[in-house]
């Protein structure tokens, strides 16, 4: 049996009073797409925010590849492969696109400080390597003819897809999307979501939180639904779309 990418056993995360999470335990395979849904407030971005490191569980355990990462600080969960998209931009508007993604190649060089500053050969050779990597990555993404335009001046849809870039581009084992079409038409989130597809075609495994229900239902193998917190139903899209408690949490009685 092929070992989990990621496991949440039992984890409880509290804030004063509120149980943002509840005993909430589910796994991830790897090469799969995994949605977390639910309605406003159950607790997804929560969810992301405590799988890397945002916030401190109250009890519980976060395993990734087998290791527990629960007490680990954001970078050492990014540098172990987990990386993220956010619901809001967290892009860098006034570099260019390339220059996006080459940031997210930076924990991945090994010139280091003095390299850089000398503009050593060995460092030059890593820069020109780090600079094809990401225009291969933009290609993928359909960015390469806005690679020297400040990400500021590019489309919504294309920040969604330039900030997908920036996380792949430090070769992640496991993919964290949250809310990815927020903000983006229909003919936009009709290719995000051939996109997330192509992704999972190259064997990435993803973990996507999304409102849009046509999107999760079109790209996920499995889907997880919380409310409140807690975990009210699990399993494929098509169990999931006839789950009489999942129906009553999004529509009421």
């Amino acid at each position: 049996m092929a070992e989990k990418i990621l496991e949440a056993r039992n984890i409880t995360l509290r804030f004063g009073g509120l149980e943002a999470l509840n005993e909430l335990s589910f796994s991830v395979d790897p090469g799969r797409i995994v949605s977390i849904i639910g309605p406003n407030g159950a607790g997804k971005t929560t969810l992301l925010n405590a799988i890397t490191g945002v916030y401190s569980l109250n009890s519980g355990d976060i395993l990734f590849r087998g290791r527990a990462i629960t007490r680990l600080k954001t970078h050492q969960i990014a540098a172990l492969g987990v990386h993220r998209t956010f619901q809001q931009s967290q892009l860098f508007q006034d570099l260019t696109v390339l220059e996006n993604v080459m940031v997210g190649m930076h924990p991945k060089t090994l010139s280091g400080f003095w390299g850089g500053v000398l503009h050593l050969p060995g460092e030059r050779k890593e820069e020109r390597e780090t600079r094809e990597k990401a225009k291969s990555l933009l290609d993928f993404l359909g960015l390469l003819s806005r690679s020297l335009q400040p990400a500021s001046q590019i489309s919504i849809a294309e920040q969604r897809r330039l900030e997908i870039a920036r996380a792949m581009a430090g070769d992640p084992e496991l993919l964290l999307l949250d809310e990815p079409v927020a903000g983006l038409n229909i003919r936009e989130t009709e290719a995000m979501g051939d996109l997330i597809l192509k992704l999972k075609a190259r064997g990435q495994t993803i973990v996507l939180v999304e409102h849009n229900m046509h999107l999760v239902m079109g790209v996920s193998d499995h889907l997880i639904v919380l409310h409140h917190g807690t975990k009210i139903g699990e399993g494929k899209p098509e169990e999931i779309q006839r789950d009489a408690r999942v129906i009553e949490a999004y529509l009421g009685k």
